[in-house]
């Protein structure tokens, strides 16, 4: 958490202060997002990239089939290059298609990720993230905390410095909400019952400049 308090030393400026201001409130996380993706080795360029696609197809028909919607379905990485024996002596070529999955039902979560794994041995398993779909009523609370947190401040530093304060000068804030992510080795060595998203705290910082009086 940030306590920085800042002082101007600008003359322009002997009469403000400035706080920051932190507030934080947990959330669950009601959002899982799958990134998987489909990887194939053929002889030749031209079959390494239909095979891909053809893989990436199948993936994207069963996650469809496992209830995720079209629109929540995209494709995030497409490549295609030789692999060597000895350089520039080329064995073959590898084709790799990533996808990521918004899973929206999270008791359905395990379901899925069991649903991908069988659709065959090109499948690649990146991780999975949660989030919270709409953070706003659990920011709206940060920002009251983080904005109660900076005016104690300012109450203190304008006593010590034995000035009355006064109005809001102006106000800026950063939000800080990241997925929480886990590794696909988190679970796939645990039970069926393995995906849990827990929970995350949405961190709001708020920089506000007061003005001094007296």
């Amino acid at each position: 958490m940030d306590h920085s308090t800042d002082h101007s030393t600008d003359h322009s400026t002997d009469d403000r202060i400035t706080v920051v201001g932190e507030g934080g409130v947990a959330a669950a996380p009601d959002v899982m997002r799958l990134m998987a993706g489909v990887e194939v080795r053929r002889p030749s360029a031209g079959e390494a990239f239909a095979a891909v696609r053809q893989a990436a197809a199948r993936l994207t028909r069963t996650l469809q089939q496992a209830g995720i919607e079209a629109r929540d379905v995209r494709t995030t990485q497409l490549s295609l290059g030789p692999e060597y024996v000895n350089y520039p002596q080329v064995s073959g070529y590898v084709a790799s298609q990533g996808l990521e999955a918004v899973v929206r039902d999270l008791s359905r979560a395990d379901q899925v990720i069991d649903t991908v794994a069988a659709v065959g041995e090109e499948v690649r398993f990146n991780g999975v993230a949660f989030e919270v779909s709409d953070p706003g009523q659990a920011l709206a609370e940060a920002r009251n905390r983080a904005f109660g947190s900076a005016a104690a401040k300012a109450e203190q530093y304008a006593r010590l410095s034995g000035r009355a304060l006064g109005r809001v000068v102006a106000v800026s804030e950063e939000v800080d909400s990241p997925p929480v992510p886990l590794a696909a080795a988190a679970w796939a060595e645990q039970d069926k019952a393995s995906i849990s998203p827990g929970h995350q705290t949405l961190t709001v910082r708020v920089r506000v400049v007061y003005g001094l009086a007296g």
